[in-house]
């Protein structure tokens, strides 16, 4: 079967104006090695949907297929405010489908590639809005095992208390905990090196704390700019992963405090058993460790851009406001660092 009009190695202006399985395509919105995700309409709702279709080749295999079914269903079962509802997936014509909720918004990974790292603020509720998402899943016996930025979903807030909302995507490409073989062929894992856990890389079994491994990757990135392992080709990588220590953080924001390495260190552990049991301990463990960098003189270092912006992410093209003047600190307590007596 030659590509697919739209898929990886076919032209994705094709399928723009096409209806697939009940749904008018519109417009390309992203895409992967294995899919490409598009704006679609609904023609039996009418509603704007995120359609995502499989590359042509993961349809002809019979394991992936069944376990791209098995877990779809799963996925779309869990009703959670932090994972995007699926509300369909087939296949039509040798093609494997997704239907999900369209989220208007940006993924992680462009809000990082705009703004470098984030304040510590604004990176702790991202990620507690993410682990609260994987745990879900996790107590539905899913393991994501491809958390990475291009899967977090940032959209606009309701106030200035939540000012985003996190949505977690790419549930149909999960693999069920504690299964070497099920629907996945032996010695296959799914994944993005950057955020790989060494326990995927080995083919060894996998659980949830699979899952807070590589959020924990993606913390990093969030605060430091970039994932804990940079390397010149992909096997050094998939070597760091499992055999390197993790850089300090602060090495690369030392405005943090030192018990936040320790959090670090402990979410990206080799070994599963050494990590936090949940995403939800780990992200808590992380922002009580952050908060000391608010406490006041001598409690812990402040964390200028996080404060400067109060743990809001500016909107693109404007300047974080200045730190409040002298006679303004009794109003902002935690402000009135060294030197600012």
């Amino acid at each position: 079967m030659p590509p697919l009009p739209g898929m990886p190695g076919g032209r994705p202006s094709e399928l723009v104006g096409k209806e697939v399985a009940s749904y008018l395509v519109e417009r390309e919105i992203g895409r992967g090695g294995m899919a490409v995700v598009y704006r679609a309409r609904d023609l039996r709702l009418d509603r704007t949907v995120a359609l995502k279709l499989l590359a042509p080749e993961l349809a002809r295999n019979d394991t992936f297929r069944k376990r791209f079914t098995h877990e779809s269903r799963v996925a779309a079962s869990i009703d959670h405010p932090h994972i995007v509802p699926v509300f369909e997936a087939g296949e039509t014509d040798g093609l494997l489908y997704i239907a999900m909720r369209y989220v208007a918004g940006q993924d992680l990974r462009v809000l990082l590639d705009r703004m470098g790292p984030l304040p510590a603020v604004a990176a702790g509720r991202i990620a507690a809005q993410v682990a609260s998402a994987l745990d879900a899943a996790h107590a539905h016996d899913l393991v994501h095992r491809d958390v990475k930025p291009g899967n977090i979903l940032v959209a606009e807030g309701t106030d200035s208390d939540h000012p985003e909302h996190v949505y977690l995507t790419d549930f149909g490409l999960t693999k069920k905990s504690l299964s070497l073989t099920g629907f996945t062929t032996v010695g296959q894992f799914v994944g993005t090196l950057d955020y790989v856990a060494p326990e995927q890389i080995s083919g060894r079994p996998v659980d949830g704390r699979c899952d807070v491994y590589s959020l924990g990757c993606v913390v990093f990135e969030t605060l430091a700019g970039g994932p804990p392992f940079k390397r010149d080709d992909d096997m050094a990588l998939l070597w760091a992963h499992q055999f390197d220590p993790a850089p300090p953080l602060t090495v690369e924001r030392p405005d943090l405090p030192q018990a936040v390495d320790d959090v670090m260190a402990r979410a990206l552990a080799k070994s599963p058993d050494d990590r936090y049991d949940s995403c939800g301990e780990f992200v808590t463990a992380l922002r009580a460790a952050t908060a000391a960098a608010y406490a006041g003189p001598g409690e812990g270092r402040r964390p200028a851009a996080a404060v400067a912006g109060h743990g809001t992410l500016p909107p693109h093209g404007t300047t974080p406001p200045p730190d409040p003047p002298r006679w303004a600190l009794p109003v902002f307590p935690g402000l009135a660092g060294p030197g600012r007596q």
